[in-house]
């Protein structure tokens, strides 16, 4: 229907905004002028839509109506006029103009009491009833036949405020929550809410609204109690925000309050919210401060001066006024991630500075994370245990937990949540929420690699306890953990962070993919996720990663310090679990758009497989390998006995492009191998945290088995087993450096990855370069491979020949985070790493303009 508003004041924005939700079209708004320079928050609102807007400060001039005014209205062809609460005088010609006529809203029973100061009159006269009437309109304006009344109680300390928010707003508008029925109803009530205008309920008489609430899983958090009228028990003021209780038992928190008066303050802060501790601005601080002081008196100028105890909402702010200050705040102060609801939460101007002041310095967290500690090897690490949603930690939507193990000795380092099918729709929702309504794909690019920066920043500030969780966690040799799985970690952060603001073609930035799934192995928890995060986030995307179940610790450690860098809640979602529930639902989800993997080849498959099915959501897999690696007899042999071990034992040999198969030329072969054993036989297997340990346990149990059982299968097929092969005789999951020899093209060794320390040698014959080329290009795999030797043009040669995405010269695992990473054939597609990395994250449109 095409209707016309007629009215003012922030009721009537709230009736014209509820009715465009509505469907229907509002053709024109009628308001008053502007006071003291300030627009009628029913204009500002119809100003921001683009609707036909008049601002007339009569319609009658002694009672006769101005034909001007009756004529501008008479142009927007409206079908009803609904006037909301209208103060002013509107001609008979105008009421009865539209096709339906003319409704109000007023705030009492009608006939009972009218005019203005209708609920002041309700109050004054004592009455145990109140309402609001929605009546035709006639030439008394409030004496018109009734459409629909509602009723309500008149509670013994209500106040004229308290009756206008309930009942003067269209119904649906503004409600009062029902405590008395399940968490579950009162939660959906509550969100169903959210924003504008909010549920609310009475606390210590006053009307106090909820805003921000989500489901409690797992234990009630300590707190502090509070009565609530209406509710089945107290809620607990918790560190984390307001715990209620539905009628059933279970519960829910809210994680924001907003009072009568406007003020917003984060719920866990209610018993202290009217405590002061303010911090000293330094020189530059204060500069910033009297820039924003200049924000205030553009916005506010109808008010003088603006002085600390200057209250934004009091002196006339309306909601777009909110949106202004903030954006012109970010705009003149890059990289202070202020939100539309700090406004709220400090309305006054010192409190406002005090607000600002704490986000700049990075001081002002929304909430204390929860986090589990340990104490290891001398040194109290941080570990955070349960799923990263939406900002925060929580238990998984069951309940469910699992115990991750320590491969050192097979004991449980803590119990991890178990996320469920519901926790994946919700970390979804969470990155949707942020791409599509949040900060991160908006702001500036370089504020956005600033953050990066920051975040690379916090992770080196903390590398020896993520190298310490890393070690504990997956076992990997500390040393190696600190230098490569935390250091390459950082490096790669920052590499992404500098590419933020230089990201583009020609002169026009890519759009980004939107919301993205990364799934990740366990033999480089911590790399592997800023590998695939770091381009993804760089790009302007949001994402939910999921750890491999075994190694989930690094993942959300890093998911803290994501939140002390400032990036903002829900663009980074973590979900510790297992592949065939959490990985499948990403893969099937319809709302990410981009699923990003590294693993087996077989799972690879699968995923691409549903991700086809699913929306047909872009993929890049990095899979499985054999890789080649050939050693000429021309080589530099100390070189390629130590890069060659390296090539197959580091990491204890749980690396994607490990070294799965050598050709070692006849003529050195027995020497090469000789030294080999001879380097083997020197290396210290023991504790990862160990500093002087070459050689830490197998990830986990299972991979020590499938590794065991490879060896078996090498040896019945009638290879050699030079060295190793067995179980280290020690508690934990060790496994001995292992050597095979003899091995033929045919045996499953040759063919299968071990992804363990176990080196497979074949020999080739002298000068036979084309056939060892041959029999190295003989597999389903092309992600890595390699060749030593001192001839140049032989290098150049078998590197053009070799059918893998990466080819080491005379080295071995030697990767750059700006040179690209991916493979061919069954090892997947897509690339890691260097500014390749950043198409798997971005969309190339074309825009055709015509003048």
């Amino acid at each position: 229907m095409k209707l016309a508003i007629i009215g003012q004041s922030l009721f009537g924005q709230e009736v014209y905004s509820s009715l465009r939700k509505q469907g229907h079209k509002v053709v024109g708004v009628f308001t008053v002028p502007d006071k003291d320079g300030k627009a009628d928050p029913l204009a500002v609102a119809a100003e921001k839509d683009g609707t036909p807007l008049f601002k007339f400060p009569r319609w009658r001039n002694k009672g006769q109506p101005l034909p001007e005014v009756v004529d501008a209205y008479k142009s927007v062809g409206a079908e009803l006029n609904v006037m909301p609460f209208c103060s002013q005088f509107i001609p008979m010609n105008v009421i009865d103009h539209p096709k339906h006529g003319s409704i109000i809203y007023h705030p009492s029973i009608l006939p009972l009491h009218r005019g203005a100061s209708a609920i002041n009159w309700t109050l004054i006269h004592g009455d145990e009833k109140a309402g609001f009437t929605v009546f035709w309109a006639d030439d008394g304006l409030d004496t018109g036949p009734i459409l629909l009344q509602r009723e309500c109680a008149v509670e013994p300390d209500d106040t004229v405020d308290t009756l206008y928010n309930r009942f003067l707003f269209p119904e649906g508008i503004k409600a009062m929550v029902d405590l008395a029925q399940p968490a579950k109803a009162i939660h959906n009530w509550i969100r169903g809410h959210d924003k504008v205008p909010g549920a609310w309920a009475l606390i210590g008489g006053q009307s106090v609204t909820f805003y921000g609430s989500s489901m409690l899983s797992g234990s009630v958090p300590a707190g502090q109690p509070l009565e609530i009228e209406g509710a089945s028990q107290p809620g607990i003021i918790s560190k984390n925000g307001l715990v209620l209780f539905g009628n059933d038992g279970k519960a829910l928190l809210v994680k924001n309050l907003q009072f009568e008066d406007g003020k917003m303050i984060p719920a866990s802060k209610y018993f202290s919210s009217g405590e002061n501790s303010s911090v000293e601005l330094t020189n530059e601080e204060k500069q910033m401060a009297e820039e924003i002081r200049n924000i205030w008196k553009a916005i506010l100028s109808n008010v003088p001066a603006i002085v600390d105890t200057t209250d934004f909402f009091k002196s006339g702010a309306a909601s777009m006024d909110v949106v202004r200050l903030v954006e012109e705040v970010k705009q003149k102060c890059a990289g202070v991630q202020l939100q539309n609801e700090d406004v709220y939460m400090a309305t006054t101007f010192q409190d406002f500075i005090q607000i600002f002041v704490r986000k700049l310095r990075g001081e002002d967290q929304e909430e204390e994370l929860t986090i589990d500690y340990v104490k290891v090897n001398n040194m109290t690490v941080k570990m955070p245990y349960q799923c990263f949603i939406n900002g925060k930690f929580e238990d998984a939507e069951d309940g469910k937990t699992y115990s991750t193990i320590n491969p050192t000795d097979g004991s449980v380092i803590c119990k991890v949540s178990y996320a469920a099918v519901g926790d994946v729709d919700r970390a979804v929702a969470a990155a949707k929420e942020a791409f599509d309504n949040g900060p991160w794909g908006r702001m500036n690019p370089r504020d956005r690699g600033s953050l990066l920066y920051k975040l690379a920043d916090l992770m080196e500030e903390h590398q020896e306890e993520l190298a310490t969780i890393e070690s504990i966690d997956s076992g990997a040799v500390y040393t190696l953990a600190l230098k490569t799985h935390v250091g390459m970690s950082i490096q790669t952060f920052r590499y992404f962070a500098g590419w933020c603001d230089k990201i583009q073609v020609g002169a026009k930035p890519f759009p980004s993919t939107k919301v993205c799934a990364i799934v990740i192995p366990w033999n480089y928890p911590l790399m592997m996720l800023a590998w695939k995060s770091a381009a993804c986030l760089a790009a302007g995307n949001t994402l939910v990663l999921k750890p491999a179940q075994v190694t989930p610790l690094t993942a959300l450690k890093f998911a803290e310090l994501s939140v002390k860098a400032g990036i903002p809640k829900g663009v980074i979602n973590i979900l510790p679990g297992s592949g065939g529930m959490v990985g499948q639902r990403l893969s099937d989800h319809p709302d990410i758009r981009k699923l990003g993997f590294t693993g087996s080849t077989p799972v690879g498959k699968q995923i691409m497989k549903s991700c086809a099915l699913s929306n047909l959501k872009k993929v890049s897999l990095e899979l499985g390998g054999k890789s080649p690696l050939i050693i000429f007899s021309d080589c530099d042999m100390d070189k390629a006995v130590r890069m060659g071990m390296s090539s197959v034992f580091f990491n204890k040999g749980e690396n994607c492009i490990a070294a799965g198969r050598l050709f070692v030329e006849e003529s050195i072969h027995d020497e090469y191998i000789r030294r080999v054993v001879e380097e083997i036989m020197k290396m210290k297997i023991g504790d990862p945290l160990d500093r002087s340990t070459d050689h830490g346990p197998q990830n986990h149990k299972a991979h020590l088995d499938k590794l065991l059982e490879y060896c078996e299968i090498g040896v019945k097929e009638g290879a050699t087993l030079v060295y190793g092969g067995k179980q280290v005789d020690r508690p934990g999951f060790f496994m001995q450096p292992t050597v095979f020899t003899d091995v033929e093209d045919h045996m499953f060794i040759a063919k299968e990855e071990s992804f363990g320390p176990v080196m497979v040698v074949s020999k080739f014959r002298n000068g036979d370069v084309d056939g060892v080329l041959q029999r190295a290009n003989d597999t389903e795999y092309g992600l890595a491979s390699g060749v030593f030797t001192r001839d140049i043009n032989k290098a150049m040669y078998v590197s053009e020949q070799l059918e893998a995405g990466t080819v080491f010269v005379n080295t071995y695992n030697k990767t750059d985070v700006a040179s690209p990473f991916g493979g061919f054939k069954q090892s997947g597609f897509g690339k890691d790493l260097g500014e390749d990395a950043l198409s798997e994250y971005l969309k190339t449109k074309a825009v055709t303009v015509e003048y």
